[in-house]
């Protein structure tokens, strides 16, 4: 499956301001692409972002979802909903088991807590102040504890997914594909450690979406996006 990037002369298209490994635009990404809308994508590197985008929406994070009349979506799930509303081909927003609300109150849990954990596991040294609280300055004891809290998330993932082999049942939802993207961040910050915990199904789940040929086409290489180059 491609990522349906559309050719940046046609300005009736919506822009997506992306960055590639951000879990969040690679939720985007995701079902822009299972939706099957085109749109032009704009690779940004985060240390200069385009004032283009920084004019559409002045928080400086991607993604950004420039609309053709104008309109702004800036949160990633806003842009999932946006193009599954339109076109929802694979069911993601009516899942077997569950509702809309249920998947998104498991999504705010992963945003929340679960992204707290991951950031300072994969990123301690970004968080000194509370390592010196919380682990007398030891960055290295910092990163497992929000590791240990991340994996206890992840244990409860494992039992959702060792019911149905999908979070919400047989086939993939929002969930789904709003989660996995961070998963995949916390698997390979260290993958040896991943692969030896007891989840089994999660791992499978995982490795299953990553060989997937939706994610192949949403992680293709794009050069920076210049206003110039058009």
């Amino acid at each position: 499956m491609t990522s349906f990037t559309a050719p940046a002369a046609d300005r009736s298209l919506p822009v997506l301001y992306s960055f590639r490994r951000c879990p969040y635009a690679m939720r985007a990404r995701l079902a822009l692409a299972v939706s099957g809308q085109r749109y032009e994508l704009r690779e940004v590197v985060l240390s200069s972002k385009p004032p283009e985008m920084l004019a559409a929406s002045p928080k400086g994070t991607v993604p950004v979802l420039v609309l053709p009349a104008g309109e702004v979506i800036e949160q990633s799930l806003d842009i999932m909903l946006w193009a599954l509303q339109r076109h929802d081909p694979q069911h993601w927003l009516a899942p077997e088991h569950g509702t809309l609300q249920d998947m998104q109150v498991l999504i705010g849990t992963n945003d929340g807590a679960f992204k707290r954990n991951l950031d300072r596991y994969k990123y301690p040294n970004r968080y000194l102040d509370e390592a010196a609280e919380e682990t007398a300055g030891d960055s290295a004891a910092f990163a497992t504890a929000h590791r240990t809290a991340g994996g206890g998330w992840l244990g409860q993932l494992e039992r959702m997914l060792e019911q149905h082999g999908w979070l919400f049942g047989a086939q993939a939802s929002l969930a789904d594909m709003a989660l996995l993207p961070f998963v995949r961040q916390f698997a390979h910050t260290d993958a040896a450690w991943f692969a030896a915990q007891p989840w089994p199904r999660l791992q499978v789940w995982l490795a299953g979406f990553e060989a997937s040929s939706l994610y192949q086409g949403v992680m293709e290489k794009h050069a920076p996006w210049r206003a110039a180059a058009e």
